[in-house]
This record gives structure tokens, sequence and C-alpha cells, in this order.
């Protein structure tokens, strides 16, 4: 099974460079929206049989938008950004970001999400993707989960770094599910 996983496009959060807040779920912003124009044209020649995002507003807007052959949208919570949890809205260099995104840190700057929680439960909806029947899947989801896909499909590196490996917003890469 082929899969495009696909980053939403820019949001305010992403342009001010602030962990964004799960609970406000923040929409794209006008280029995010622009964003998601121009990759719709890049895909106009890829039949998918589904599309999956993220239940949050900036990948729902984002699936519509690149929804080309209004495909049948499926939600799932599992595609959900990694939760920064007291991180919102702050900065990011508040944070090491090496240490924030490395696999083998213990390091917890708050409450937000253990990266091997996000990992899981990426891999959870993966591993049940596999059971399904498709040929071409579009998903559309967040840069942490970028991550993850990295990760199902590479393994971890072994520095565990992943702050580099992330899709960056209205990018889309390419994977085969087997």
């Amino acid at each position: 099974m082929k899969i495009y996983l696909v980053r939403h496009g820019q949001t305010d959060s992403n342009l001010k460079k602030v962990y964004d807040n799960v609970e406000l779920d923040e929409d794209i912003n006008e280029n995010g929206i622009k964003q998601a124009e121009e990759l719709r044209n890049k895909i106009m020649n890829i039949k998918f049989d589904i599309i999956y995002s993220s239940q949050l507003k900036r990948a729902i807007h984002t699936a519509n938008i690149i929804n080309y052959n209004n495909n049948k949208i499926i939600i799932d919570k599992r595609l959900e950004e990694r939760n920064t949890g007291n991180l919102a809205g702050k900065p990011l260099e508040y944070t090491n970001r090496k240490v924030y995104w490395d696999y083998y840190s213990n390091i917890k700057y708050g409450t937000e999400e253990s990266i091997d929680h996000l990992f899981n439960r990426v891999n959870s909806f993966l591993n049940e993707l596999k059971n399904k029947n498709y040929n071409t899947v579009l998903i559309v989801a967040h840069s942490g989960v970028s991550k993850a896909f990295y990760a199902y499909f590479n393994g971890i590196p072994k520095d565990g770094k992943f702050l580099n490996l992330g899709l960056k917003n209205g990018e889309i890469k390419e994977y085969e599910l087997k």
C-alpha cells in the first residue's frame, strides 16, 4: 500500500515559532491555505482510495483543500500532534529542541506527551492500516506524527535525534506500507 503523508499548512503558532496548543485547536493561516492549494496542484495525478486526517482543525482544513477528488476523509485521533501540555504558547527556544525530540532523553520540560507515547499511538494506527484493503492512502497530520512515521519505516536513529526528521508545512512524503 502506498501512503502519502502530508503535514498541514502553516499556522500562526508555526509562524511565531511557539509550541502549539492542542486544546485551542488552531486553524491554518492564509499562507497555510496557499500551501495546501499548491500541494493540491502537485498531487492531482495521484488517485487516493481514502484520506485519513488528525482531528485538529489545521489538518482537517488542509485535508479538505487538497481533497480534489472528494474522497471520504476519516478522522483518527491517533494522528494528533504531540501534546505539548504546559509548553503551549511558549517560544520553541524555551526548551532544548534537540533534547525535546531525542528519543532516548529522559528530560521532561513539563506536562508534554512523551515521544515514545506519540510513536506508540502512531504505530498503532499504521499497524491497523496494514489490515485495510487500500492501494493508495493520503494522510494529513503534523510534524511530530511525521517523525513517528520516519521511525516506523526507518527505525530509531542510533543517536535518537528526530528534530530535523519531520515534514515542513505543506510538505508530502511517500511511504510503502507492507
